[in-house]
Parts: C-alpha cells; sequence; structure tokens
C-alpha cells in the first residue's frame, strides 16, 4: 500500500544506479557523498527510500559533465534484469508482456516517487502507448535524462518477457532535441524519435505485446504481487519534511548563496508554504541557512584541497577574515585547525542547528505528515 510517507522518496536501487552512472562518469564524489541516504548503511539497503532530492542531486552534477542522452543510455545499460528487485520480476513473469506492464505500472512507487512519477497504459486499437508521466520542466536535463532512461527500461523489460527485442514503433518526448542524440538511437534501437513532443511515450503493436510469454508460470504474477505489496509495506523512508528540506537546501548551496525562494521551487511549493512549514518544525530560515553554510564549509575544509580564500568565495563571505570569524564562532578553532584534526562538536547555543545525523535509521515507516510535494 502506497502511503504519504512514500511520497518525495525513491528506492535505494534507483539511487544505486545514479551513484554508479556518476562513478563511471567521473563526477567527484566529494559533490553528492554527503547526501541524505547515501551513507553505506542506507544506500545498500534495498528497504531503504532516498529522498528524490538526492536522486536529482546527482543527476544535475552528471548532466553538467555530460549530456542527457548520454547519461540515459549508461543507465539503461546498468539495469540489469534483476537491479530493481521485484519489480522487474512483475514485467518478464506476468502471462504477457502487456499483462506484465500493467503490474509495473500498479507498482511503480516500489522504484520511483509516487508524488511525481506515473506509468500509463494507453490501449488504441492495434497499438499500445506506455507513456512515463513526469511534470518536471521539459528544459531540465535531469529529468530528460530520467524520464528518457524510464522509457528505455520499459522497452528492455517487455523485451526479456517477449524474450526477443521489442522495437517501438515510434518514441516521443517532451525534451527539446539535443545536438546528438546517437545515445537515444542506441537505447530504443530506431530512429523514430519525435521531440518537443506533449508526452513522454513508447508505442508499441498490440500483437506484440499480446503474445505469451515464454516462460510464464501459473500463479506466479500473484505471488509477485503479494510480495511487491509487503515490498512497500516494509519500506524505510529515510526522511521526515525537514530532513528533506535540508537536502534541498544544500543541494542549492552548493551552487551559489541560496534563496528561499529558490529551495521553495527546489520542493516544488511556495516561499510562503516553506516559511510556515520551519515554523511548524521549531526552526527558521536564517538558522537553516548558517546550518548548511557550516556544514557546507566543513566539507570543502576536509574534502578539498581549496585555499581558504576560495572557500570564502564559494561560500557567500566576503573574504578569509569572515570565514574565519564564523569558523571560530561556530566550532572555537581556525579553519587550518578544523582541517588538521577533523571535524569537533560546534561550540555552543550559538553555533545554530547541528549538521545532519548519518546514523541508523529506525526499522519503521516515517510518515512524512504535511509534507507536500
Amino acid at each position: 500500500m502506497i502511503t504519504r510517507a512514500h511520497h518525495g522518496t525513491t528506492s535505494s536501487a534507483i539511487t544505486r544506479l545514479s551513484v554508479t552512472a556518476a562513478r563511471l562518469f567521473g563526477i567527484p564524489a566529494h559533490g553528492y557523498a554527503h547526501l541524505l541516504g547515501l551513507a553505506p548503511e542506507h544506500l545498500n539497503d534495498d528497504l531503504c527510500r532516498t529522498p528524490a532530492t538526492t536522486g536529482i542531486r546527482i543527476a544535475e552534477l552528471t548532466t553538467v559533465r555530460v549530456p542527457w542522452p548520454e547519461l540515459s543510455l549508461l543507465l539503461a545499460e546498468q539495469s540489469g534484469l534483476g537491479t530493481l528487485g521485484v519489480w522487474d520480476y512483475l514485467i518478464t513473469s506476468a502471462p504477457t508482456p502487456l499483462e506484465g506492464i500493467r503490474d509495473a505500472a500498479a507498482y511503480l512507487a516500489i522504484v520511483a516517487d509516487p508524488g511525481t512519477d506515473a506509468l500509463r497504459i494507453t490501449e488504441d486499437g492495434e497499438q499500445v502507448v506506455i507513456s512515463h508521466v513526469n511534470d518536471a520542466d521539459p528544459d531540465y536535463e535531469p529529468a530528460c535524462a530520467i524520464r528518457a532512461y524510464a522509457l528505455g527500461l520499459y522497452q528492455r523489460r517487455l523485451s526479456a518477457a517477449a524474450q526477443r527485442s521489442l522495437v517501438p514503433l515510434r518514441v516521443t518526448l517532451t525534451a527539446r532535441t539535443p545536438r546528438r542524440h546517437d545515445a537515444l538511437i542506441e537505447l530504443y534501437g530506431t530512429r523514430s524519435i519525435e521531440f518537443e513532443a506533449p508526452s513522454t511515450s513508447l508505442t508499441f503493436l498490440a500483437a506484440d505485446l499480446s503474445a505469451p510469454t515464454p516462460h510464464a508460470q501459473p500463479g506466479l504474477s500473484t505471488v509477485l504481487r503479494r510480495h511487491a505489496d509487503q515490498t512497500l509495506a516494509t519500506a524505510i523512508p529515510l526522511h521526515n519534511w525537514l530532513d528533506l528540506f535540508r537536502t534541498a537546501l544544500a543541494s542549492v548551496h552548493d551552487e551559489a548563496v541560496p534563496t528561499l525562494p529558490a529551495v521553495a521551487r527546489r520542493m516544488a511549493v511556495s516561499p510562503r508554504t516553506l516559511q510556515r512549514r520551519l515554523d511548524e518544525h521549531d526552526t527558521t530560515w536564517s538558522n537553516e541557512v548558517e546550518a548548511a553554510r557550516r556544514d557546507h564549509i566543513t566539507r570543502l575544509l576536509h574534502g578539498t584541497d581549496l585555499s581558504i580564500d576560495a572557500i570564502a568565495a564559494r561560500s557567500g563571505y566576503a573574504d578569509a577574515r569572515a570565514l574565519r570569524r564564523a569558523v571560530q564562532r561556530w566550532y572555537g578553532a581556525t579553519p587550518g585547525a578544523l582541517r588538521r584534526t577533523g571535524r569537533p562538536t560546534p561550540a555552543g547555543p550559538s553555533a545554530g542547528p547541528a549538521p545532519q545525523s548519518r546514523g541508523p535509521v529506525a526499522r519503521s515507516v516515517t510518515s512524512l505528515g504535511t509534507a507536500t510535494r
């Protein structure tokens, strides 16, 4: 059963794929390793669900380095059968590929964020249209990569079910036409790709998806659906609303001096709603920005060889002197001493909220309560 706790999260398997792609493309780990859900005990636990903002941030960092079609292709190449657990086998073990993709649509929340993503199937006479629904900006490259990857994933699983390559009659993508899309031609096995389309979809012959699955076993789909229900029931979302906010704030902080409207956009809420939610959690925008700045600076001190002047510039301080005063206030130490001795405990109450903990997560489903996507 899907609950509010699943919204805003994706499976750890999807996050592992994003991390693998970033690593293969040479994206420096210090840009994302601190994000919520990437501690090994969470990332490698299939019961854990990672904040969707963590995967989005990794995709942002990756698409800065490589074109989004290449990211889509690599994600698909790394998604061997079984990578996504029971969801994969819902498709490949059903009596027909069409029945399998229907089950996959019903249980997409096992792998994706049910608050933002959906899989829709439309039967139109001799054709079947499989659409991946996500309302993110068509020009937002991380979303372009994820939508294109989703279609490639569906095609691969349907082909595995049919035990032959199923080539779509056409592919439609909402993204603008990229400079090169050879990777997409390789991904889908066709040049019939339409860009700037109203939807993101694959179109197949109905006969191809209605043919019996060669290795289907009677009753197996029922067993897999029960397992899928159990997977959702026992999932462990790794965040509450405040954790989600802090992940979004950290992502914006890595790019520039954060503003409340920028973080609100990242969380898909209004600035006024964001302010109200912070009040409900007994914190303030200024306190959270201070804590994020402290954590950001500490990570740069420990994870890079940047000079104090460079770190000050990246953190929104006028100069190194202002940065030194802030570090002294937080930790009672100079930036140089902090870099040499490790991360100490903040000096006192004036230090603001503590950086996010990465300790073990309780084995229970955490309700998001008033969280909004």
